[in-house]
C-alpha cells in the first residue's frame, strides 16, 4: 500500500468508498434513507472534484494497486491550524494501519501546522477510539457536523503537534 495524492481518475472510486463506509458506519444510527441523502450531497463527484485543486489543502488516498483503501482530506487557512475534513477507510481494510498511514501523511503535508482539528460522530466508537489513540483530545461538541444545518452531531477533537 502506498499513500498518494488523489487525482480526477480516482473520484468515482473515492465516492464508492465513502458511500460504502458511511452505510457501514451510520445506517444503524441515521437510517439508510438519511445516509443516502448525506452521501449523495457530501460525496458527489463534483464536490469531490472541487477538492483536487483547493488552495492550502491535501487530498490523499491509500492505494494497494488494486483498489483505493482509504481517503483523507484536510485544509488550512493560515498553515498553523489544520482541519481534517475526512479520513475514511474501506470497512474491509479497517484495523490494518490504513488510517494511521493516511493521518501521518496528512500531518506531514502541513509542516508549519501546530494544531489539527476534526469532528467525529459521538456514536462512531471505532473512529473516536482511533483518534484518541492518535493523540487527539475532545475539546467541544457541535450539533451540525460538516454543514450549518446537517443535524449530524459531532465531537470536536484537537491535537497539538510539533
Amino acid at each position: 500500500m502506498w499513500i498518494r495524492s488523489a487525482g480526477e481518475r480516482d473520484l468515482t472510486q473515492i465516492q464508492s468508498l465513502l458511500v460504502e463506509t458511511w452505510h457501514d458506519t451510520y445506517d444503524g444510527l441515521y437510517g439508510v434513507e438519511k445516509v443516502d441523502a448525506i452521501t449523495a450531497d457530501w460525496h458527489a463527484v463534483p464536490k469531490l472534484k472541487e477538492r483536487l485543486n483547493r488552495p492550502q489543502s491535501e487530498f490523499v488516498v491509500a492505494d494497494n494497486g488494486e483498489a483505493i483503501l482509504g481517503v483523507a482530506f484536510a485544509s488550512t487557512k493560515d498553515g498553523r491550524a489544520v482541519h481534517l475534513h475526512q479520513l475514511y477507510v474501506r470497512p474491509a481494510a479497517q484495523g490494518q494501519g490504513v488510517g494511521a498511514a493516511l493521518l501521518a501523511e496528512i500531518e506531514d503535508c502541513f509542516p508549519e501546522a501546530r494544531l489539527f482539528r476534526l469532528e467525529v460522530e459521538p456514536e462512531n466508537g471505532k473512529a473516536v477510539g482511533f483518534y484518541q489513540r492518535s493523540g487527539f483530545k475532545e475539546v467541544g461538541k457541535t450539533e451540525n457536523c460538516g454543514t450549518a444545518d446537517s443535524g449530524v452531531p459531532a465531537l470536536i477533537f484537537e491535537k497539538a503537534i510539533r
